[in-house]
């Protein structure tokens, strides 16, 4: 088996600071801290391509289930909107790795997480580097821009925050659940044509056959719909003065259009945005080598500072 598809390639660890148990990779320790946070529908395998080399450049790669996903367990309060996964986050790299300061990096759920993390808690998100994610919406300066995915590509986003429990009583078979989390990497064209394989399916969905874990992991959409899943109200806000590295993989068919331009509102102090040819939604995936490098260059004076 190729090792970006081998649950078992890194050694897991577990965090309980939360009242649950959120599982995480934790590789290069004493490296520049760096935590990787993945999206829906996805765990920490959607990073594994990533992890090693990473590490290998100099970063202690740090690299959780957020909680309800994977290895991780469902919220004790019930909560699993943005707020609550930034706050766990801190507690991880913060209070049970004893980290100051840390890079992050995320797509889809993951960008507000960091996001909403980079102004929780000022000072402690160094830079992040962000792609194919929401973003807070500016009426004014965002004018004529395409702010909204197509139609025809939103449906499962209203069904999973407004009827989560029937969509979850109708997936009621493990291979049932895994085929609704297969359309998201196939057939809703979220990926770039091709960019993976059906053994690569199968290890992304593999964790979704669990009907609690997938159930729990619509809460993040109950939250945009419905004010009594929220925890508390989010830190995202625009513009965000952190600073910032803006990826695009523009085959994503979920996104908004004009994401590029979007992040260019939100983010005053940016690199980019870069375009990436043949690259969809799941960037760190489908252009892992182009994003590792793209990490370990804009890090290059952290790195050259630990190094030293």
């Amino acid at each position: 088996m190729p090792d970006d598809l081998r649950p078992d390639r890194f050694a897991m660890h577990f965090c309980s600071r939360r009242g649950f148990r959120q599982a995480y990779i934790r590789e290069g320790a004493g490296g520049v801290p760096l935590l990787l946070v993945h999206g829906w529908p996805e765990t920490k395998r959607i990073w594994w391509r990533n992890i090693a080399e990473l590490a290998a450049a100099g970063f202690e790669v740090i690299v959780p289930d957020l909680r309800g996903f994977g290895d991780s367990e469902a919220g004790p309060d019930g909560f699993h909107d943005v707020p609550s996964h930034a706050r766990d986050l801190y507690a991880l790299v913060h209070d049970e790795l004893g980290h100051e300061r840390v890079v992050v990096c995320g797509g889809d759920l993951g960008g507000p997480v960091i996001q909403d993390l980079s102004l929780r808690y000022p000072g402690f998100v160094d830079r992040m580097v962000l792609f194919n994610s929401p973003l807070p919406y500016d009426k004014e300066r965002m004018a004529g821009l395409r702010t909204r995915a197509p139609a025809e590509a939103s449906d499962y986003f209203r069904r999973q925050g407004t009827d989560a429990d029937a969509l979850a009583a109708e997936l009621a078979t493990e291979g049932e659940r895994r085929r609704y989390i297969a359309t998201f990497y196939t057939s809703r064209f979220w990926a770039h044509p091709g960019a993976f394989s059906p053994e690569a399916v199968d290890f992304m969905t593999e964790p979704f056959a669990d009907g609690a874990k997938l159930r729990a992991s619509f809460g993040g959409y109950e939250s945009v719909f419905n004010p009594a899943a929220r925890s508390e109200p989010s830190a995202m806000a625009t513009p965000n003065p952190t600073r910032c590295l803006v990826l695009f993989g523009p085959s994503d068919h979920v996104i908004y259009p004009d994401f590029d331009r979007m992040a260019e509102v939100v983010f005053p102090n940016r690199v980019g945005p870069f375009l990436l040819r043949d690259c969809g939604h799941f960037v760190q995936w489908e252009a892992a080598e182009v994003l590792n490098g793209a990490i370990v260059a804009f890090c290059g004076d952290l790195l050259a500072t630990r190094s030293g």
